[in-house]
């Protein structure tokens, strides 16, 4: 069983037992953002954590060692995404990138914005006009050294 089956099951199963990320987060015992990313693959969970989702998901032994296996991680299925909403986030990379490498490195010196020690929040904002989307995203700053 690869990492695609589990993430399969997973889906299958929260179809069917009509759970939604937070429940399944609450589950896990971690942030909705993280816990999705996990179950979608891109993290790996505890042995604890894979054993309460996979009791709650009816998983198999198999698919819960998966689980806490490291991924390979950023495995978009194409190089520009094709899915309207990731390609938007792609977009707005695109754009602001340059503008949000200026401003870092303006505050902070030379470096990155860590995806390693990372947190990120995703809420509804309410609008009038319309609903929007807000995601709030904290990464450790990470000097290069200067040698």
């Amino acid at each position: 069983m690869n990492r695609t089956e589990v993430t399969e099951s997973i889906l299958a199963a929260k179809r069917r037992k009509k759970l939604s990320w937070a429940a399944l987060a609450a589950i896990v015992g971690h942030s909705k953002e993280w816990s999705t990313a996990a179950l979608l693959g891109q993290m790996a969970l505890t042995e604890a954590q894979a054993k309460v989702v996979g009791a709650a998901l009816d998983l198999s032994e198999e698919a819960m060692t998966v689980l806490q296996e490291p991924p390979y991680k950023g495995s978009l299925p194409s190089a520009v995404p094709t899915d309207p909403l990731i390609y938007r986030l792609y977009e707005l990379v695109s754009v602001y990138g340059t503008t949000l490498k200026a401003l870092i490195h303006e505050e902070f010196g030379d470096g990155i914005m860590s995806a390693i020690d990372f947190s990120m929040d995703l809420t509804r904002e309410p609008d009038p006009k319309g609903d929007r989307v807000r995601i709030v995203m904290s990464g450790k700053f990470l000097p290069y050294k200067t040698y």
